[in-house]
């Protein structure tokens, strides 16, 4: 049976896209036949994040009823399968909502794992987005303005019926000043299942348009997305440890200006 997951977030801007992409490459890398469906029509990231931009049909022409969704669906890093959203106003101007629910049934067929990068918020989308899955991992930062929205968005997925899965605490960087997990999991009464840490390599990797799992599988971010990715499906995740002896003959080099 396909598992439909969102992968929501009280507010924009707490690295939710660039974990759900990075979340569906890494069970890609499994073996787990993946769709990631980026649900957010106004605010389409996805695609930018993959590297996928530019596709000729989106979910917004599958929505306007211009398109099948089959025509929608590309290959992505690591053969995870994505559906991008499309960033055209004339598109979003014809999306009709309602179809969604025609789209997901489609996609499930052949998936066992389907990802919906739902909008920020609780707008009229993103709870379509929320309420189409079975399942759901809320997204935040550990600071209290964060916390509060993801509160709002998990009591609302509880009176949709949505099994929580857990919190995925992102950019986390031990400021005195952020909450800590446990008063994460005491406020929003879900656990917390990952704790990902500030990490510059994500900014570097969305510059080239590459995931970071793909781009620096050394790195933090990697290693937190690539085990939440395993204990989804009940695999043990074996860390990759960065190169120290590189890193200190880097360094080495940089004190006697070598290049």
């Amino acid at each position: 049976m396909t598992r439909v997951i969102s992968v929501a977030s009280g507010k924009g801007g707490v690295g939710k896209t660039t974990i759900a992409a990075n979340l569906g490459v890494a069970l890609a890398t499994y073996g787990e036949e993946t769709v990631v469906l980026d649900a957010d029509i106004a605010m389409a990231n996805l695609e930018l994040i993959l590297g996928m931009e530019g596709k000729s049909v989106t979910l917004h022409d599958v929505l306007s009823g211009n398109a099948l969704i089959d025509d929608a669906i590309y290959e992505g890093p690591s053969g995870v399968k994505v559906v991008p959203a499309g960033i055209s106003l004339e598109g979003l101007r014809k999306v009709k909502l309602e179809k969604l629910e025609e789209v997901l049934e489609r996609l499930i067929e052949d998936t066992d794992i389907l990802l919906i990068d739902a909008p920020a918020g609780l707008e009229k989308d993103a709870l379509a987005a929320i309420a189409a899955a079975d399942e759901m991992i809320l997204i935040t930062t550990p600071e209290v303005p964060s916390i509060s929205d993801a509160l709002k968005t998990k009591i609302v997925a509880n009176k949709l019926g949505v099994n929580i899965i857990g919190v995925v605490i992102n950019r986390e960087s031990h400021d005195k000043t952020f909450l800590t997990d446990n008063e994460v999991e005491t406020i929003l009464e879900v656990p917390v299942i990952s704790v990902i840490p500030e990490d510059p390599e994500v900014s570097r990797a969305a510059a080239f348009g590459e995931p970071i799992v793909v781009k620096n599988p050394k790195s933090p971010t990697s290693n937190a997305i690539m085990k939440l990715g395993a204990d989804l499906i009940g695999e043990e995740y074996q860390p990759i440890e960065p190169d120290k002896k590189g890193v200190i003959s880097k360094l080495i080099e940089g004190l006697l200006g070598r290049r």
